[in-house]
């Protein structure tokens, strides 16, 4: 899997999430951290996760599997990029080192094989990672099996803007196929994605972003997250509805760029 992964980045048909999440990772703190956990338990609607199993899928940085350690739950993460493993067991060392309750591996969302192995799981937690499977609805059919009866499934995709979104498949495919176009579109792209956000979040008040996040590396993963699929609120909804799932939460980025929420519960 570690090779092929390679084989992709190199063919420029898929980024280097972890080179980004490992960047990411020297302006982690206590304070990044603590919106991480509030974030979940904002849309989870709970204040604590002790004594549920928490399953991370494509777990990037790490933060979220922390995240969900520290309240009180018992953690499976997984990532297809090994940078991206290497991050999750950094911050495992960091913070729960030998920790039996948190265990982390390589693997795929693609893999079936691999997935039934997990079991069942009370949060299965994928955010803005299975549109970026490159199968996003056969991804979706393959964690369903993880989420147990009463479970909840907290995924983000990103919004389907027609033809904007087209704009923005062209951009990250010509990011990862071509080293010096890559620079370019940064610094075409850095004043809107970076520059004009960074100054409407500052006048607002809200420099620092939701989920713990940085703006910078933010927008590095937007201009190279590839692949790259989107759907409608309304199509992600109606596919889980019909696989026996209640739509709990919700929460749109209002038509714009970007990913939108949900929160669902698996029926018996």
């Amino acid at each position: 899997m570690s090779s092929r992964q390679t084989e992709e980045i190199k063919a420029g048909s898929r980024f280097a999430f972890g080179e980004n999440w490992s960047r990411f990772l020297t302006e982690l703190d206590d304070d990044r951290i603590h919106q991480a956990e509030q974030s979940l338990c904002d849309m989870l609607k709970v204040k604590t996760l002790q004594g549920k199993r928490f399953l991370d899928i494509g777990s990037g940085s790490g933060l979220f599997s922390l995240a969900a350690r520290r309240l009180g739950a018992t953690v499976h993460s997984f990532d297809f990029d090994p940078q991206s493993v290497a991050c999750t067991n950094e911050l495992k060392i960091r913070y729960f080192p030998s920790d039996p309750q948190w265990n982390v591996e390589q693997g795929s969302a693609l893999d079936e094989k691999y997935i039934s192995g997990l079991g069942r799981f009370d949060v299965v937690y994928s955010w803005g990672v299975l549109h970026h499977t490159g199968q996003m609805y056969k991804a979706f059919l393959s964690v369903i099996p993880t989420v147990a009866t009463n479970g909840q499934l907290f995924i983000a995709i990103y919004n389907d803007q027609g033809l904007t979104s087209r704009y923005w498949a062209l951009v990250k495919s010509v990011y990862n196929k071509n080293k010096i176009a890559r620079y370019f579109l940064v610094v075409v792209h850095t004043p809107y994605l970076f520059g004009i956000r960074w100054l409407v979040r500052a006048l607002t008040g809200r420099l620092s972003l939701e989920r713990g996040m940085s703006l910078w590396h933010d927008m590095i993963d937007w201009l190279g997250g590839y692949p790259f699929e989107v759907a409608k609120p309304e199509a992600v909804f109606r596919f889980f509805q019909d696989e026996g799932f209640t739509l709990e939460e919700l929460k749109t980025c209002g038509g714009r760029m970007g990913c939108n929420e949900f929160v669902f519960r698996r029926q018996a």
